[in-house]
């Protein structure tokens, strides 16, 4: 009988799998430690957005943390191109992970450990639903702090989640849809999978520090500056946020994204800004262009 990949394909241990089968070995210290990066890159329409850029980070995490992944750059996009093709999925979210593995029983040398590759693809995430990408998102900046970038390094994508966790449920407990994390100095910082960007007038301003500099935040700041907007990458002070006329934030899981109230606050009139309609239709749009786009062969 033929494998079912409709609902997703994973690579591991050197084969493909249905998305429902994989797994990691429990003493692999990805799994015991969080000891890990990855990336993830979003296929769109049948192609991949900005692989380039996605490999460019993957690799760079992997460099940062000393894990190999045991592959060049082409095996990589090799290897996610194909759980995407078997997926048959034309829009996609497809992650890149290398774990530490596990070093010789005894031994607490991370340098000992044979450090293991996987992928998978899934059906597309939206970090906001229908509802919330409409009316706007309502945020709460949480009293935890982020990881400082001094103990986890923030521009190597890592799983150390648990200070965005803990926020995260205090907020949907209080009844927002998401959370900001803050600094030490009342900055925010960055959201579970996002950044943030506040405008007032024709200057946006991001978080610069203690933040993973997501590609999507950096084709919104291209898409900014190439129409005549100021973009200051800088401390974003909690009061200066609630002040904006817009705000909204990035990922790769839905693009560019209103925020509408803030701490219960509104942000100006409390609707989705104008111009972040603009730069969200111009991402989009982007897709469509060949300098970013990566076909599948299905």
């Amino acid at each position: 009988m033929n494998a079912d990949f409709s609902q997703g394909c994973a690579f591991q241990r050197g084969e493909y799998v249905p998305i429902a089968q994989a797994s990691i070995p429990m003493t692999d210290w990805g799994f015991l430690r969080s000891d890990a990066t990855y990336d993830v890159v979003t296929v769109w329409d049948g192609a991949f957005f900005r692989l380039d850029v996605h490999l460019d980070r993957f690799f760079a995490s992997c460099a940062r943390f000393r894990l190999d992944p045991g592959r060049s750059r082409a095996e990589v996009a090799t290897i996610l191109a194909e759980c995407v093709r078997r997926s048959g999925l034309r829009r996609s979210y497809v992650e890149m992970i290398v774990t530490r593995g596990q070093p010789p029983w005894g031994s607490r040398d991370p340098r000992q450990a044979v450090n293991q590759f996987y992928a998978f693809a899934v059906p597309f995430v939206w970090i906001a639903n229908e509802e919330q990408r409409r009316r706007g998102l309502h945020v709460a900046i949480s009293d935890v702090q982020r990881i400082p970038p001094a103990s986890v390094d923030p521009t190597a994508k890592n799983y150390h989640w648990n200070d965005l966790t803990m926020g995260l449920l205090g907020a949907l407990d209080a009844g927002a849809d998401t959370v900001l994390l803050r600094d030490a100095r009342d900055n925010v910082v960055e959201g579970p999978g996002f950044n943030v960007f506040a405008l007032s007038g024709r200057r946006l301003v991001t978080p610069r520090e203690g933040v993973l500099q997501g590609v999507t935040r950096r084709t919104v700041i291209e898409i900014a500056r190439a129409a005549g907007y100021e973009v200051q990458e800088r401390d974003l002070p909690i009061a200066e946020l609630l002040l904006a006329d817009e705000a909204f934030i990035t990922s790769s899981g839905g693009g560019v994204m209103p925020v509408t109230r803030v701490n219960g606050q509104a942000i100006a009139a409390g609707l989705p800004g104008r111009i972040t309609g603009e730069l969200a239709a111009t991402y989009w749009e982007l897709h469509k262009l060949p300098q970013y786009s990566t076909p599948v062969a299905y």
